[in-house]
């Protein structure tokens, strides 16, 4: 049969359906199944981002707690280990063939820890393959070293002088290639702590926005309701706003609270303890450099014909306690190690054991002073033991240097763990919670808009 006449050709059911649609949505009743769904997709967008968001800064927090700056103070102590280790090994040489056995123990000690912690590290270090590559040196590298010594404490009990260049060759190794790559791990593991307090204390924006739009478009689909029907409240709608301003107020809280926390932690936890291990590695290094000055008898010159390891000496005692510094110095020098140490510490706890440090670092300073001037005058044996005596030495102020700043370290790291747990904590059940919430307020803009429409039934 024809089409009757003057009706045009039959449209396809797309079009048909899509023209009845959009006929549709002009209508009240349309308009409110578009707002429904609308709000509806905002807050759960919304729940949805915040719950992402906040797992992604939870995970970096744990990340800071209880992976990189763990890693970073067993990097640390891995260097400590090591500079320990070369500096005891030339201990034991100073007073000839026989080797006190609290210094070979000391020794033992040292380099049973650097291989624990290396085997430590080797499993925790994750997917980075410049890491690997520096453990995988490292673990090559230890057992040359640990040889050299053993040659040279071989030669050193039969009186023959080689055992002296077989130290020096060891200590060159530790210097030139062990202790580098142990600075590198330890600088790697610094700057992934970094870049996770970064990522654990940056605002949620995308989060926040999407609340305050969702809140936005709540407030004026109320004012739409109330316009058009004169009755001030819409429980459904009521229900999702009062819903999404509690996810928004407790992000904002929840977030600023940890991110404080977590700056406190970096602040009096985190980067103090950088700069306390960054001094007790300074320490090391200077008293290390001491003992090889009066292991080799000032035999390694420079270029310029000065004692290389008298230089060394002076070197890492100028970042430890300042430029300039010397017996007539009264306190470190600002911007030195010690001073950046105890500008940092929080509270007289953790300030009374940086003080301690820096005046035994003085009294370091003066007996260092003394031995010079005996060993300058000849008189050997005097100068070897201004350093290596048990009481009233070098060595006895360095000890006590060492102590005063593990006790330091150690109440930093109580600090650092105290505020990073509080800022980790006060995101708990924050995604969770803002993923439920957004769900309970969308289905009450639902119901809210459900109840407009009954009306048109």
């Amino acid at each position: 049969m024809s089409p009757a006449a003057g009706a045009g050709p039959r449209q396809p059911a797309w079009r048909e359906a899509s023209t009845r649609l959009r006929k549709a949505a002009t209508t009240e009743p349309g308009r409110l199944r578009t707002l429904g769904a609308v709000l509806a997709a905002a807050l759960v967008l919304f729940g949805a981002v915040t719950a992402w968001q906040v797992t992604d800064r939870a995970t970096a927090a744990d990340a800071v707690v209880d992976r990189s700056q763990p890693l970073s103070a067993a990097a640390a102590d891995l260097y400590r280990s090591l500079a320990d280790a070369n500096t005891t090994a030339a201990r034991g040489f100073l007073p000839g063939g026989k080797e006190p056995r609290p210094v070979r123990l000391r020794y033992e000690k040292d380099i049973g820890t650097a291989s624990e912690l290396l085997a430590r590290a080797a499993a925790n270090t994750g997917a980075s393959s410049t890491e690997r590559a520096r453990i995988a040196a490292l673990n090559s590298q230890l057992p040359v070293y640990t040889g050299l010594v053993e040659q040279a404490r071989a030669n050193n009990r039969q009186g023959l002088p080689l055992g002296g260049a077989y130290l020096r060759y060891a200590s060159e190794r530790m210097e030139k290639d062990l202790l580098p790559t142990a600075r590198a791990l330890y600088d790697a593991e610094t700057d992934r702590l970094g870049s996770d307090y970064r990522s654990a204390k940056s605002w949620p924006w995308a989060a926040l926005a999407l609340g305050v739009l969702a809140l936005g478009a709540l407030g004026w689909a109320q004012r739409r309701t109330y316009l058009r029907t004169n009755r001030v409240f819409n429980h459904g709608l009521l229900a999702a706003t009062a819903a999404s301003g509690v996810v928004l107020l407790w992000l904002a809280v929840g977030h600023g609270v940890a991110r404080a926390e977590l700056e406190d932690s970096y602040e009096h936890g985190a980067r103090s303890l950088q700069v306390l291990n960054t001094a007790r590695i300074s320490s090391l290094q200077a008293r290390g450099a001491e003992t090889l000055a009066m292991a080799t008898r000032h035999d390694v010159l420079t270029a310029q014909g000065k004692d290389a390891y008298e230089e060394r000496y002076s070197t890492n005692m100028r970042d430890l306690y300042g430029i300039g510094s010397g017996t007539d110095t009264a306190d470190a020098r600002p911007g030195s190690l010690l001073d950046r140490a105890r500008s940092l510490a929080d509270g007289a706890a953790g300030r009374d054991p940086v003080a301690k440090a820096v005046a035994e670092v003085k009294e370091w300073q003066q007996r260092h002073t003394e031995a010079r001037k005996a060993d300058d005058a000849g008189d050997y044996e005097g100068a070897l033991a201004r350093v290596t005596d048990e009481k009233n030495s070098t060595g006895e102020a360095f000890d006590q240097v060492d102590t005063a700043l593990r006790q330091a370290l150690d109440h930093e790291q109580d600090d650092f763990r105290s505020a990073a747990d509080d800022g980790r904590d006060a995101l708990t059940g924050l995604a969770v919670g803002a993923a439920v919430l957004a769900v309970l307020g969308a289905t009450g803009a639902v119901l809210g808009i459900g109840r407009r429409l009954s009306e048109y039934r």
